[in-house]
């Protein structure tokens, strides 16, 4: 699809030259900076570059403004990697399939690493620990792309035509998942049948019994009505969605200091007002949900029979991502162990 990425950075040529070349030494000139979005007007996401750009205008006293591309504007989601590689947008969200382009970003599909708590994975998230991590910036950099935030989405949730609360449950089952070796192998651990299917032939294949089941966001389900063709949500607490937002690592480099740290006061005021946005963006999307599907949440001990399935793929994913991808996963356990730990006394 290389054509419309070329097709659409002409689209917004006008703004090229200004957007893209480097901040004068002495503080922030007037520019556009393009942000490209992996969901729709209306998303989490676009929820969060519309405040964005709203911190930023206000912070930069209208000298820098954000204009936001929701999906589909751009291309499809590696278009928007591409694009904001080749400098053509300057920022851009990244969530599961950016693990084609930044391996180590796989660590956002593994399971049963965070907390149960989705304040503490949300702090541990954007901490210094993790966001500043050279394990994070070097594998980001290595793709021509620098992390500027982790934007927690609300839990995965499983859909199926029967109720799944143990890896019993699970054996044979046919469940949706990307094209992915690490969401794969977990589904294998759990005796399922992972089935690649296009995002959007999902609802038919679910309503056609190609698949028995998929694991979307809440707000997936709802939004695109797989509801409508499944039976049960049960929510096991094993994976957040998660999605990174990413800039062009030569356009960062070029920021003015001024322009950088208006870039970070708008990211770290995001952190606390997004989580509670998505929140209550779930919980309603849950709701309007429960008229037409059962849902129920795993047990501590339920959860437990997952896990223990869950913990050898740790040594799969290291073996995909190498010491990069080994640092940012116990940068997580070690975080969310003593974050749960300083909860509980």
């Amino acid at each position: 699809m290389k054509w419309i990425r070329v097709g659409m950075a002409c689209a917004v040529l006008g703004f090229a030259i200004v957007a893209c070349s480097p901040d004068d030494d002495d503080g922030v000139r007037e520019q556009n900076w393009r942000f490209g979005l992996e969901e729709i007007e209306g998303s989490v996401q676009h929820e969060y570059a519309v405040r964005f750009g709203e911190i930023v205008e206000d912070l930069s006293e209208g000298r820098i403004t954000v204009q936001n591309f929701p999906y589909g504007q751009l291309g499809g989601l590696t278009d928007i990697y591409e694009q904001v590689q080749d400098g053509d947008i300057q920022l851009g969200f990244g969530s599961g399939f950016l693990g084609g382009t930044v391996t180590e970003s796989q660590i956002m599909s593994l399971h049963f690493i965070w907390s149960e708590s989705e304040e503490i994975n949300n702090e541990v998230l954007n901490s210094e620990a993790f966001l500043e991590s050279d394990a994070l910036i070097d594998s980001y950099r290595a793709a021509d792309l620098h992390p500027i935030a982790m934007v927690p989405e609300g839990w995965q949730v499983w859909s199926a035509n029967k109720e799944i609360r143990t890896p019993g449950d699970m054996e044979g089952v046919r469940i949706r998942v990307m094209d992915n070796r690490i969401l794969n192998r977990q589904k294998r651990a759990y005796g399922a049948d992972p089935t690649a299917i296009e995002y959007g032939e999902l609802y038919s294949a679910l309503q056609l019994g190609i698949a028995d089941a998929a694991v979307q966001p809440v707000f997936a389900h709802q939004e695109m009505g797989f509801y409508e063709v499944q039976d049960y949500l049960i929510n096991p607490r094993h994976l957040p969605f998660l999605a990174s937002v990413m800039a062009n690592a030569e356009w960062y480099d070029g920021l003015s200091d001024e322009a950088r740290d208006i870039l970070h006061q708008a990211r770290k005021q995001l952190v606390d007002e997004i989580h509670e946005v998505q929140q209550a963006f779930n919980a309603q999307r849950l709701e309007e949900m429960l008229y037409d599907i059962e849902y129920t949440e795993l047990t501590s001990e339920e959860r437990q029979a997952f896990i223990e399935l869950a913990i050898p793929v740790r040594d799969f994913f290291v073996s995909e991502t190498g010491e990069r991808g080994e640092a940012l996963m116990n940068i997580i356990l070690e975080e969310v162990e003593r974050l749960e730990g300083e909860q509980d006394g």
